[in-house]
């Protein structure tokens, strides 16, 4: 049996739910001159709603591999998923890579004919198998938890190509637009807990989603010996938020070997749950950190496996800071995203400890960014910002993000913004 859906028959609680994602135009664009897209993303970030909500897509065949005979036919007979067809969605794709032949043969007799969207819980840019089974035909995506604009209904924000064009956004208090920054933090961004009131009903869902990616997904992409190792790995990276990778450290304090670490890490990497932020490489006159960052994909996540139960936990806790930092990076990769091509994310960190959070970069340009957890920003906590854009002339602008209510001009160069900008 193949699970078709049509706009009409779709699953009626998310036509009430549903928010439209910022993601969801490239998507429509791509679609007109790519055969191949896939889109990944961590489990629940809304990557199968999107697709049969967004249309043209709600129009297309949509097969999940979640469905046991759907999947036992991909085994059998990958071609037959779309006969009749020309336009399908094939859903939690990870699972059965061996049908990406079948795809590539289909686009590759029928170059103009078929257009197949290849949607799965794991980044399959980084499965060997299928970047070689697809190179030169798929264009890729990832699709991040919620940002508060999608929340809110909003456009996106042009902040990033302003900012990349050195235009600064003018100083003015934003207060009438503040919202509450630990229990949103604490919370998460996943669209399942827009609609969640209480936070036992909270921790039950992050406990849940804990429960499923260990026992299912993991199982399904690699042989994890001991679950327990692994989720001690998952709450020590937790409490690294933010921070620079130390795997040796790290390896040490959860008892594992370095191979097996470094394995693990691999596959929070792969199911989008972490990302490692590259080091900014290019080496002026100061001697670099190299190691990467390391920042969870959702807050809410790296809160609940960090041990806070309730946000007055994260706000008095030194976690709190790099947590923040996962949130603006949320943000930022969002807005990175939609710039075609998309902008790329590093942080900067020299052998002395200066460091800017983020640095972006698109071509020739530059924009550096640090993080403060702090509502009244100083001149001073721009000293690494400065630093910076001494090292980088050509960088644009450099954003202080921080947690007031104010926009404020810093150096004619720096401006300090309020995270909800973003």
């Amino acid at each position: 049996m193949i699970i078709i859906h049509t706009m009409n028959d779709n699953h009626s609680q998310h036509e009430l739910k549903y928010k439209p994602r910022w993601l969801a135009p490239l998507l429509r664009d791509a679609v007109n001159d790519h055969p191949v897209i896939v889109l990944t993303g961590a489990r629940q970030v809304g990557k199968s709603t999107l697709l049969l909500q967004e249309f043209p897509f709600s129009d297309w065949r949509y097969v999940s591999m979640d469905d046991l005979e759907a999947l036992a036919q991909a085994k059998k007979d990958p071609a037959s998923l779309w006969a009749g067809v020309s336009r399908i969605v094939i859903d939690e794709v990870q699972k059965s890579t061996n049908l990406l032949t079948a795809v590539k043969i289909a686009v590759d007799s029928h170059p103009d004919q078929y257009r197949f969207v290849l949607s799965g819980s794991a980044n399959l840019l980084l499965m060997k198998k299928v970047t070689e089974t697809l190179a030169g035909r798929a264009v890729y995506f990832t699709l991040n938890p919620l940002t508060i604009g999608e929340m809110r209904n909003l456009s996106p924000s042009n902040l990033l190509k302003n900012l990349f064009q050195g235009k600064l956004p003018e100083e003015k208090d934003i207060a009438s637009e503040s919202m509450v920054l630990f229990p949103l933090m604490w919370k998460g961004f996943m669209p399942s807990l827009l609609y969640l009131q209480t936070p036992s009903a909270v921790l039950r869902w992050w406990e849940g989603y804990v429960t499923t990616y260990l026992e299912r997904d993991l199982r399904q992409l690699s042989q994890v010996e001991a679950l327990p190792d692994f989720q001690r790995l998952m709450v020590a990276l937790a409490l690294r938020c933010g921070n620079v990778l130390n795997q040796t450290e790290l390896s040490r304090d959860t008892n594992t070997s370095q191979p097996t670490a470094h394995r693990y890490i691999n596959l929070l990497e792969t199911t989008c749950l972490i990302q490692r932020l590259p080091a900014f490489a290019v080496n002026r006159t100061k001697r670099l950190i190299k190691s990467p960052k390391v920042i969870w994909t959702d807050p809410g996540l790296a809160s609940f496996l960090a041990g806070h139960y309730d946000p007055e936990s994260l706000a008095a806790s030194r976690e709190a800071g790099g947590i923040f930092e996962s949130l603006v990076y949320l943000h930022l990769n969002t807005l990175a995203q939609l710039m075609v091509p998309k902008a790329r994310l590093f942080y900067w960190r020299t052998v002395t400890g200066k460091e800017v959070d983020f640095v972006l970069e698109w071509g020739r340009k530059l924009l550096a960014v640090e993080v403060k957890l702090t509502d009244n920003p100083k001149f001073s906590d721009t000293e690494t910002l400065r630093l910076f854009l001494g090292e980088y002339p050509e960088t644009s602008a450099g954003i202080l993000v921080h947690t007031g209510d104010k926009i404020k001009i810093m150096h004619e160069r720096i401006v300090a913004i309020p995270w909800q900008l973003l």
